[in-house]
């Protein structure tokens, strides 16, 4: 038997050999992973608070009314401060921005254990939405040029799912870290967390691919023609006048701030509504995360189903919005008998089902900002979500008022309304037509023109 020496060098190369391109590198999925740890830090930050609530209200000598007044500091501020967070994530980049946002509410979020009452939990929760505010915007900016056009949807739902896996996971967290060292130790390791975030983001990340130095040929060209970089002699100026203009953005608008109220019914109230309505002891309430987990799934489905439907379909429009009108009447549907069964394990089914629904919907909202917002979907986002937000905080106030006045059966069928609502108005959105884009005629000469 002749033994043939395996040293490549030896061996001849056929054509197909030499031919062969290297395999593409890998760093648009590093980046789309940082996203996704980005928001389940910015969740389980969150979710401290609520955990560490009934500690802190003993310890400051608060009701719940107190406590709800100064937790809600966070909501005000962070709905504010949505636009110039993504006005700043497409002027600046989302690389220094990112990174300053995180830097700017982990900061924050250890300031949190050196309140000492009401008013300062209030003053510190107030600064932390501010910083917070810009995360979603410029988080779904920095994947504009670093996804390819048919993987953007999964690319948002992947980046969502990790906010929906951190508020489910942040309650039981928070719990066992007080239960060993207290409540105010539980913020500077999660402000410490941030911060060590925000200094690799800061240091891997790129606004343009050809930039970074760890991407080759191959991941660039798989990127396409989103991956070029602007010439540094044009002044990117944000076209405000076209995007408040946009009649997809305002159709997207309300039905963000529909999917903000019924998302926060979850947010705010389900544990309560558990107890109150379903009589599920204080230790029964951690089924309130069942619902969070589907949704943690559903983000990433919903987005992978965007994407598959419009290459399959060859139509942008049509993949996007068949999955928002059907997680839109899931959600709408199965919130009725979640809330109007007598089973209490019938109703923990169906409201679980009814959120997996809603959570389907929220990578085609992100994805149709970078569909109709190009180069300035951080500014186009933050206008959605700034209307997400409101529709949050109406929905932390009314749904105490409704269950109050009329029982816990009223917000849940207004929820349910929200939802088929939504499922209507999504139709006529066009994903295909820019939001930054004014008629030609409406154009006038300037130097600083919007690219």
């Amino acid at each position: 038997m002749i033994n043939i020496p395996q040293n490549s060098e030896l061996l001849p190369k056929g054509p197909a050999d030499s031919a062969r391109p290297p395999p593409a590198s890998q760093v648009r999925y590093r980046v789309l992973g940082l996203t996704f740890l980005m928001a389940f830090l910015m969740f389980m930050e969150r979710g401290a608070i609520g955990a560490a609530a009934p500690t802190i209200m003993r310890e400051f000598h608060v009701d719940k009314i107190s406590m709800g007044w100064a937790i809600s500091a966070f909501n005000w501020s962070y709905a504010l401060c949505q636009v110039p967070g993504g006005w700043m994530a497409d002027r600046f980049g989302a690389r220094i921005i990112l990174a300053a946002a995180m830097a700017w509410w982990s900061v924050f979020t250890a300031a949190t254990g050196f309140t000492f009452s009401a008013f300062s939990l209030a003053a510190t929760r107030f600064l932390f939405g501010m910083g917070e505010a810009a995360a979603f915007p410029a988080g779904s900016r920095a994947l504009v040029r670093w996804l390819p056009v048919r993987r953007r949807a999964f690319g948002q739902g992947f980046q969502h799912s990790g906010s929906r896996l951190g508020a489910a996971l942040a309650p039981a967290l928070v719990v066992a870290l007080i239960a060993l060292s207290g409540w105010r130790p539980v913020f500077y390791i999660f402000g410490a967390v941030g911060i060590v975030w925000a200094m690799v983001w800061y240091a891997y990340y790129r606004d343009f691919p050809p930039d970074h130095p760890g991407i080759n040929a191959e991941e660039l060209a798989i990127l396409g023609t989103a991956s070029s970089s602007i010439p540094s002699s044009v002044r990117r100026v944000v076209p405000w006048k076209a995007i408040l203009r946009s009649r997809d953005l305002w159709y997207l608008s309300t039905i963000y701030f529909c999917y903000g109220w019924v998302l926060w019914l979850y947010l705010a109230w389900f544990a309560t509504y558990l107890r109150e309505a379903r009589h599920f002891t204080q230790l029964g309430t951690g089924w309130a995360s069942l619902p969070l987990l589907a949704a943690t799934v559903t983000n990433v489905v919903g987005g992978l189903l965007s994407d598959r439907w419009a290459h399959r379909w060859n139509d942008l429009r049509r993949g996007r919005l068949m999955v928002s009108i059907c997680g839109f009447t899931i959600a709408g549907i199965a919130l009725l008998p979640g809330v109007l069964t007598a089973s209490a394990i019938t109703a923990i089914i169906c409201l679980t089902i009814a959120l997996a629904g809603l959570e389907l919907t929220v990578s085609v909202s992100w994805a149709i900002c970078i569909d109709i917002g190009g180069d300035f979907s951080g500014s186009v986002s933050s206008v959605m979500n700034t209307w997400g937000n409101v529709g949050g905080a109406f929905s932390a106030v009314m749904v105490g008022y409704l269950a109050t006045l009329f029982g816990w059966t009223s917000p849940f069928l207004l929820a349910s309304g929200l939802c088929l609502f939504s499922a209507l108005l999504v139709s006529r959105i066009d994903p295909r037509r820019p939001a930054t884009e004014l008629p030609i005629r409406e154009y006038k000469t300037s130097r600083s023109i919007p690219v």
